[in-house]
This record gives structure tokens, sequence and C-alpha cells, in this order.
């Protein structure tokens, strides 16, 4: 059965930085794509971020670049995402889904992962 559990989250001044973690069970990371989303209040949810961890590809939304960095360990079953630099604008709820090979692309599409995790608080303030 499938299980996909984020954790990480919390709170933290600008230019901080944080390390979510998505940890995947029930499914094989590596035949698998993973992406980060992220919801604000009163806001659609966005993608942040995503890979293709059998082959490396990531993708970055223009927001993130440069800040975020996403990796994934198959033996863990785990995908991370370090977020360096926060802004205020940064802050929500941030969402791990899984979607097949082929779900990660250049748009982080949340239309394509079919299983979500429950999502972990970021908070960015001074």
């Amino acid at each position: 059965q499938l299980h996909i559990e984020e954790s990480g989250g919390g709170s933290v001044q600008p230019g901080g930085s944080l390390r979510l973690s998505c940890a995947v069970s029930g499914f094989t990371l590596a035949y698998n794509d993973i992406g980060w989303f992220r919801q604000a209040p009163g806001k659609e949810r966005e993608g942040v971020s995503c890979i293709r961890s059998s082959g490396g590809m990531t993708n970055y939304a223009d927001s993130v670049k440069g800040r975020f960095t996403i990796s994934a360990d198959n033996a863990k079953s785990t995908v991370y995402l370090q977020m360096n630099r926060l802004k205020p604008e940064d802050k929500g709820v941030y969402y791990c889904a899984l979607g097949p090979l082929g779900s990660c692309s250049a748009d982080v599409v949340k239309g394509r992962y079919p299983y979500w995790g429950q999502g972990t608080q970021v908070t960015v303030s001074s």
C-alpha cells in the first residue's frame, strides 16, 4: 500500500534554510517521478520542483531556481527538498506527490501526480 509522508517543515526567518523530506513506501521510487508542490492560504497549489531519480532529471519553478535543490536517495526511498535563502513568499503547506515516469517535466504540473502526502507547513517570517 502506497504511503507518502512529508516532514521537516517549520518556522524560519527570511534568509534561513529548511530541508524537507518525502518518505515513500509501497512504490519503488526509481520507477516513479516525485514532485514537490506548495499552497499558500488563499492561493492555488503550485509546482515547486520535481525529480526522476532513475535518470537524475530535475526541474524547478523559476521562483525557486538557485535556492532550492531536490535530491533522492533510492535506498532510503526518500526525496529531499533543500530550501535555502527562504523568502516570506515561500511560506505555505508543502506537499510531496508521486506520479508515473514522465510526470516530471519543465512545468511541474500537479495534474500529473495521482498520489499525495498530507503536507508539511513552512513559515517564513521575521
